[in-house]
Formats: structure tokens, C-alpha cells, sequence
């Protein structure tokens, strides 16, 4: 059984940064997709960024430029680095694992990932 444990999230100021952690256990993490997703109130899930096992990143229009993913395969741990933070970035974000091994694709679509963290809230104020 995947779990994931996501870390990091809480309050800041507009302009500022936060480092979001995910560790992962449960099956070979090198070999899967991992992502960030995020959710605010009211709102449907949307994609942050991810990145494959071939350490492809990939991020949504909103962050980019903004945020960093990276992965630390020794820690079994992904991570989000935001930075020049805007309100509009307050949400629960949450990481996820993609569904096939190895996959060069990488999917925008939160359906398309296998297991989920229990999230993170991450807030920020004007």
C-alpha cells in the first residue's frame, strides 16, 4: 500500500516562500510520476507540477516560474518550492503518484494519478 505524507504547508505573506515535502512508501518511488496538485475552496482540483522518473518537470501555467519540483530518490520524497507566493496560491496541495511505472507521459489530470496525500494547506495574505 502507497502512502504519502506531504509537509510544509502554512501561512505567509504575499511575495513570500514555502518548501512543500511529500515521503512516499510503499512501492519503487524512482520509477513513478510524482505531482502536485492543489484545491481552494470552492474550486476544482488543478495541476501544480510534476515530474517523471527521467526527472522531466512539467508545471502549470499559474507557477510557472514560480515553483520548483524536485525529487530526492534516496528520501523517497518529492518537493514543491514556491516562491514570490500570491493569495491566489492559497489552497490544500496535495502530491500524488502517478499510475504507471516508468511513463514518459505525464498526465495534467488528477484521474490519471494513483494515490494521493492527505494534503497540506498552504495560505497566503495580501
Amino acid at each position: 500500500q502507497v502512502q504519502l505524507v506531504e509537509s510544509g504547508g502554512g501561512l505567509v505573506q504575499a511575495g513570500g516562500s514555502l518548501r512543500l515535502s511529500c515521503a512516499a512508501s510503499g512501492r519503487t518511488f524512482s520509477s513513478y510520476t510524482m505531482g502536485w496538485f492543489r484545491q481552494a475552496p470552492g474550486k476544482e482540483r488543478e495541476f501544480v507540477a510534476a515530474i517523471n522518473w527521467s526527472l522531466s518537470t512539467f508545471y502549470a501555467d499559474s507557477v510557472k516560474g514560480r515553483c520548483t519540483i524536485s525529487r530526492d530518490n534516496t528520501k523517497n520524497s518529492v518537493y514543491l518550492q514556491m516562491a514570490s507566493l500570491k493569495p491566489e496560491d492559497t489552497a490544500v496541495y496535495y502530491c500524488a503518484q502517478g499510475r504507471r511505472s516508468r511513463s514518459f507521459l505525464v498526465s495534467y489530470t488528477s484521474a490519471d494519478y494513483a494515490y494521493w496525500g492527505q494534503g497540506t494547506q498552504v495560505t497566503v495574505s495580501s
